[in-house]
């Protein structure tokens, strides 16, 4: 069972032995009236946790060239800098998220390097600089489908060891698994977290 910790101040939590924050924390209410992210990036969503919990069961090397694509607000990034000091970049297509995940970053004295961008326009050329990739809640839409299938295929081709993303279980996750699954070893895992309560979904690992 977890270690039970009181929280120092109103709307902070830890979980994955990082500081993450509610939506009515001072800063959250104070950076939203400047700050208005779109496509999803208003929040940590649950399917980041699957992936904290399931890379404390099957962690990556010290040290990785980490990317998490679809960042929002990087509690993910945050994680994984944290817990493998790696070198780390959060990719989003929204800028308008990078406040909020500096603020995690800065809260929990850790680096992470923001890059304003959709997964579909990375090329080779980026994806060399990479060892693993993680992702959680990105592929909702039916039209996501097949770019981030291509982009995973893309990365794995040009050097990445290791591709791990969490999601609900909504169909258009499992089609994504299925076109990966034609050129590529895909091990598709329930899953669930128990920070900051118990969530469930599915984990998908990708590999060349």
């Amino acid at each position: 069972m977890p270690k039970l910790e009181r929280s120092p101040e109103p709307h902070l939590f830890q979980a994955y032995g990082i500081y993450l924050l509610e939506p009515k924390h001072k800063l959250i209410r104070r950076m939203r009236k400047r700050y208005q992210p779109s496509v999803h990036g208003h929040k940590t969503w649950n399917s980041s946790y699957l992936v904290m919990d399931y890379l404390q069961h099957r962690p990556v090397a010290k040290g990785s060239r980490m990317l998490e694509i679809g960042s929002g607000w990087g509690p993910l990034s945050v994680f994984c800098a944290k817990r493998f000091d790696g070198e780390v970049t959060a990719l989003d297509i929204d800028p308008e998220v990078f406040p909020f995940l500096k603020v995690l970053a800065e809260l929990n004295d850790v680096q992470v390097a923001p890059l304003v961008k959709g997964f579909d326009k990375l090329k080779k050329k980026d994806l060399e600089a990479y060892d693993v990739i993680v992702g959680s809640d990105i592929c909702f839409w039916d039209e996501l489908v097949d770019p981030l299938a291509k982009m995973i295929s893309r990365a794995l081709r040009s050097g990445v060891k290791r591709v791990v993303i969490a999601d609900p279980g909504r169909p258009t996750f499992y089609e994504m698994a299925d076109q990966c699954a034609q050129k590529h070893k895909v091990k598709l895992t329930e899953w669930y977290s128990v920070e900051p309560e118990r969530f469930e979904g599915e984990v998908v690992e990708i590999t060349p």
